[in-house]
């Protein structure tokens, strides 16, 4: 008898990542490509619907496809659009989960990335038994996803969580969404990034990271640095995770979470980030979360973003099943 799978799909500003997930949350197959968030959408379609027939053809008579789960940025639920991405040059709206459907005709559900990976780890990662934490996924941009009592937190318009978008700054770095001064133009990937650069300028000492072009340096490269004791990374990490910590003690505030549950390439640098989130965090924290709120990384390595959509697609075909 052929195994009930999903197809989970992760679409990130830099890579898209598609799997094959079953129930369990084991992922029996998975693929990765460039996303080209520069090219028009369709050709971004043609290249998706290539590298999912691949996919299925190695697999056909051992899986049945159940559904499919997409986590995208910027996407809302209500509408099945991808609108105003600033990481992805697609235009206003783009209605992704009717063209994903026309494509695949299976039944697809749509959540923002940074959702979907909240999902993900409630259902099968780092948040398994909570029923109220915030995900956060440190990638190229900063992506949130609010859980509460068990359920996400979507909003009116579909957009609830854009933690990435509080102000750090009023006048400060330009960010892609049109605002200044955005947390994730700060603590991101490309917040990092930035901030190195700033150093590299400052600081006229020796690093690796002298050698690493702007658009060539990854967040693995920092945090590789870092671990290694070079001072621009360690020094560029302690300057995130103070932002980033300062800003996590104001979530609380609203929230009351049990944890933050950190993700993305950020989240590679280990307890180098954690910790100096961790005591900014506390040091901005009213009294009666003291102590309380945990930050913990991800159990998912990367590559297993599909998790998150799987996660969404399992979850709504369960609940069609009680209607």
């Amino acid at each position: 008898m052929a195994q009930e799978v999903v197809l989970g799909i992760d679409i990130g500003g830099s890579l898209t990542k598609v799997g094959l997930v079953t129930r369990e949350g084991n992922i029996i197959d998975k693929t990765i490509f460039k996303t080209n968030a520069q090219n028009p959408f369709p050709s971004f379609m043609e290249k998706l619907k290539l590298e999912v027939e691949t996919l299925i053809l190695k697999w056909d008579v051992d899986i049945q496809i159940r559904s499919i789960g997409v986590g995208a940025p910027n996407a809302n639920p209500h509408t099945g659009q991808i609108e105003n991405p600033p990481n992805l040059k697609w235009g206003k709206a783009t209605p992704i989960a009717k063209i994903i459907n026309q494509t695949f005709n299976l039944p697809v559900s749509l959540a923002n990335d940074a959702n979907a990976a909240a999902l993900g780890e409630m259902v099968f990662g780092a948040a398994k038994g909570m029923k109220n934490f915030v995900a956060l996924t440190l990638g190229t941009g900063l992506g949130s996803g609010i859980i509460v009592d068990g359920k996400l937190l979507i909003g009116e318009h579909g957009a609830a969580g854009e933690i990435g978008h509080v102000n750090v700054e009023p006048n400060g770095r330009e960010c892609n969404c049109g605002l200044h001064g955005c947390l994730e133009t700060y603590a991101s990937v490309t917040g990092i990034k930035r901030t190195v650069f700033e150093l590299l300028a400052d600081m006229k000492i020796d690093s690796p990271l002298r050698g690493i072009s702007f658009k060539d340096m990854s967040g693995t490269d920092i945090s590789d640095a870092a671990l290694k004791g070079d001072l621009i990374a360690l020094t560029a990490f302690e300057k995130t995770g103070e932002i980033l910590g300062s800003k996590m003690a104001d979530t609380v505030a609203h929230l009351d979470p049990e944890a933050f549950i950190l993700s993305g390439g950020l989240s590679k640098a280990g307890e180098i980030l954690l910790r100096p989130i961790r005591t900014r965090m506390q040091q901005h924290l009213f009294n009666a979360y003291k102590g309380k709120i945990k930050v913990l990384l991800s159990t998912a390595t990367s590559s297993n973003a599909v998790l998150g959509p799987a996660a969404l697609a399992w979850l709504e075909l369960e609940n069609t099943a009680l209607e």
